[in-house]
């Protein structure tokens, strides 16, 4: 009996410990990346109605409820394409929304009349790209767009009846303008105009006049047009003009003269804000340092996030819609460990109603944290960013798969990551860093990753990894890199010049080819292109270092495993090209090292869900058999 009872101590013993060292049960792939359950509510401007996206058929479609019976109705039921996130609600209750039909590389643009939830076609358009640029109160059926019909290269705007289905020319692009800023009544009367190198803001006072220039500045520099002010010819902006940190600002559009720093901080751009239309005034502004940080200069605003803080304790909160009146909020909720819940809200009686959860399947205390994390690159410069570890006891010496941000002037920032957390249950360390030329960190820290892609960018990854061994969090052995676009190329980088740093790569629509990334860029992409010349390199004068760093030219480096993703309908891609990367590839490597998956209809980001669920699955099995870790 006693011998019996030491046997079973024994083996509770252990389990205890192995609970402690291993982490939470794995979670089914499809509880990561099925398609949300509902997301992109709106709400109507009369407050009466809310609309949402919700999965049909594996397809999104558009849903409305009435908030005076809680009746749900589905507004659309496509089955082949879903309807896009960027739809919008017009003043006089009709929503407008989106389908990209892929095969036909083809926009269309449909409208739904809420009284009879009848939808009508007003505009189609293949191998042109569409946008909303602004819409008006005062005539509730003409919303403006922005399109490429005239010409492939440059965006002009129009007036579209979407009643009628009248299009008519509002602004012809002179070939510069880059961005349009409406006023209140949907007038356009700021532009940026840009050659990629220079750029300017241009203002009229009303229709009938000329843009002038009022702002000139480089791509080192930036101004980015907010709001007008209740004061007929001032606009908020965020600039880094004069400073290193973007500051939320007052410009006089008359002249461009700054006529006062409303909020700045040292250490961080502002990034965000929040705008209240009725009142003409910035109720907040934002920005990532380790996590979201807010300042209010609105005390109404404040009162309304205070209560919903004290209701929705430990959750990162933003209210992503209101209507007219600003009495009905929509809000929306997220942490690093939970990908968020939707809530409206009503300021007059300060009820907060549960709308739905974005993926009701996952349990919060069953992922992982996102902590973040800074170190000292081998120059000297600090380098922020995030960890997040498994669950359990163990935290040293782990598998560590590392996630280099796509740009690669963009952010990483704090939140709720599938990927991150897909990775993290399956036992793996997942490191996230904003390696030098990030945005956010400043202008001096934006412009020290400029012509430094292949150099000191790509050192800043590799001093991180060497930072994990040297705090003994990774395992030298163990250590994948995973990236898409631009992390892509900084994974086959690693694997290239870093041979014994990475076991395997993981690459999702990677960047190969430097000179053909920027010769097959499309027509309207020029000022970018032109902006990458003075960021990253020019293909003719610096073509020996194009030819140095892309993947493509260094197929006898990479020796690693590779697993590689692809849409064939990406915008961005060199189909015919990636397909003999990856036969050079296999033909050095063998067909086992290197796995190539092409969906034949997907674009950038896979859009099917079936189509997820195979390439995480393959994603799981690739690192299981290259890392070695057993759940």
């Amino acid at each position: 009996m006693l011998r019996h009872f030491k046997i079973l101590l024994f083996i509770g013993i252990v389990a205890a410990l192995a609970a402690c060292e291993h982490k939470a049960a794995p979670i089914p792939i499809i509880d990561f990346f099925k398609t949300p359950e509902k997301l992109a509510y709106r709400i109507s401007p009369d407050g009466k109605y809310i609309s949402y996206l919700k999965p049909y058929r594996d397809k999104q479609n558009l849903f409305i409820q009435s908030l005076a019976d809680g009746k749900e109705q589905m507004a659309t039921s496509f089955i082949d394409y879903s309807v896009r996130g960027d739809y919008f609600w017009t003043y006089n209750n009709q929503l407008v929304f989106f389908q990209d039909i892929i095969a036909d590389d083809e926009i269309r643009m449909f409208a739904l009349n809420i009284s009879d939830l009848r939808v009508h076609e007003v505009i189609s358009q293949k191998k042109v790209r569409i946008a909303v640029v602004s819409r008006n109160r005062q005539e509730p059926d003409i919303v403006n767009i922005r399109m490429n019909k005239r010409d492939s290269a440059n965006f002009d705007i129009y007036r579209l009846n979407i009643k009628t289905g009248d299009l008519n020319t509002y602004l012809v692009n002179p070939g510069n303008i880059t961005q349009w800023y409406p006023d209140a009544d949907g007038k356009i009367r700021l532009v940026k105009a840009s050659d990629g190198v220079d750029e300017a803001i241009l203002y009229r006072p009303n229709d009938k006049e000329p843009f002038k220039r009022i702002i000139a500045n480089n791509f080192k520099t930036s101004v980015k047009p907010i709001a007008f002010t209740g004061e007929e010819s001032y606009f908020f902006a965020l600039s880094n003009i004069n400073r290193d940190k973007s500051a939320l600002v007052e410009i006089n559009a008359v002249d461009g003269t700054e006529r006062r720093e409303i909020f700045s901080l040292s250490d961080a751009d502002i990034q965000d804000y929040g705008y209240s239309k009725n009142k003409r005034k910035i109720e907040f502004v934002a920005w990532d340092a380790a996590k979201p940080r807010r300042h209010f200069l609105d005390q109404e605003a404040k009162n309304i996030y205070d209560k919903l803080a004290e209701q929705l304790k430990g959750n990162q909160i933003d209210i992503t819609d209101r209507d007219s009146a600003e009495n009905k909020f929509i809000i929306t909720t997220y942490t690093d460990r939970n990908p968020g819940s939707y809530y409206l809200y009503e300021k007059s009686s300060g009820k907060l109603t549960k709308l739905g959860d974005i993926n009701s399947t996952l349990k919060p205390d069953e992922l992982c944290t996102m902590d973040s994390i800074s170190y000292e690159a081998s120059d000297g410069m600090t380098i922020n960013g995030y960890l997040t570890l498994p669950l359990g006891s163990k935290k040293t010496n782990l598998p560590v798969v590392v996630m280099p941000h796509d740009g690669p002037f963009s952010h990483i920032g704090w939140g709720y990551n599938p990927e991150v957390q897909f990775l993290a249950n399956r036992g793996y360390a997942v490191f996230q860093i904003n390696y030098r030329g990030s945005t956010g960190f400043g202008k001096a820290f934006h412009s020290a990753g400029f012509k430094e892609v292949g150099g000191k960018i790509q050192q800043d990854i590799t001093d991180g990894v060497n930072w994990l061994i040297s705090k003994k969090i990774a395992n030298p052995k163990k250590i994948a890199i995973f990236g898409g676009g631009f992390g892509g190329f900084s994974a086959l980088y690693g694997l290239s010049f870093h041979p014994g740093l990475y076991n395997c790569a993981i690459i999702q629509h990677g960047l190969i080819n430097f000179f053909t990334y920027f010769k097959d860029a499309p027509p309207f992409f020029k000022p970018l292109v032109q902006m990458l010349y003075e960021r990253v390199g020019n293909p003719e004068t610096d073509a020996s270092q194009f030819r140095a760093i892309s993947p493509v030219f260094n197929t006898s480096k990479i020796k690693a495993p590779l697993l590689i993703f692809q849409g064939a309908r990406d915008d961005r891609a060199n189909i015919s090209e990636l397909n003999q990367f990856v036969r050079e590839l296999k033909k050095q490597n063998g067909n086992d090292k290197v796995k190539y998956f092409l969906k034949p209809m997907e674009r950038t980001v896979f859009k099917s869900q079936s189509n997820r669920m195979e390439m995480y699955a393959e994603i799981e099995k690739f690192l299981d058999e290259n890392m070695r870790v057993k759940p």
